[in-house]
């Protein structure tokens, strides 16, 4: 019988009802491990952030939160406000990657490569979020 793997799921949330991620941040999602691993790293994420109420992190089963998948999203904005492309700029997104830490990886060697450029700007986004980007940067 194979074992039951498990994701550590969380990040910081608008307020303590914890039903909402505070906006623009995506969840951050570590696995899939076994549960000791899980459990242990769940401690940890837990104890780097036990000044801030607004953190939290939950262990979860595979089988109750499947695998999204994650890509690295941006570009060239107009404006320091990044709501609008600049002209003659469409959407750049890398991946899909399976995890969050491959889209981190891809997304700080990007973001080292644009560091002196106010206007570039890059996220980490799910597939759902991406749909929404796609459509906020139509012409």
């Amino acid at each position: 019988m194979a074992e039951t793997l498990f994701n550590v799921i969380g990040g910081e949330y608008a307020d303590t009802s914890f039903t909402a991620l505070v906006e623009g941040v995506v969840a951050e999602r570590y696995g899939p491990m076994p549960r000791v691993e899980a459990m242990a790293l769940w401690r940890s994420l837990s104890a780097k952030s036990v000044d801030n109420c607004m953190v939290r992190y939950y262990v979860r089963a595979v089988e109750e939160h499947p695998a999204e998948e994650w890509f690295v999203a941006g570009g060239e904005y107009s404006a320091t406000d990044f709501s609008h492309l600049a002209k003659g700029r469409e959407l750049e997104v890398f991946g899909p990657y399976a995890d969050r830490a491959q889209a981190l990886a891809v997304w700080r060697a990007i973001t080292a490569k644009t560091v002196d450029d106010a206007l570039c700007r890059y996220d980490i986004v799910t597939g759902d979020r991406l749909r929404q980007l796609r459509v906020q940067t139509l012409p």
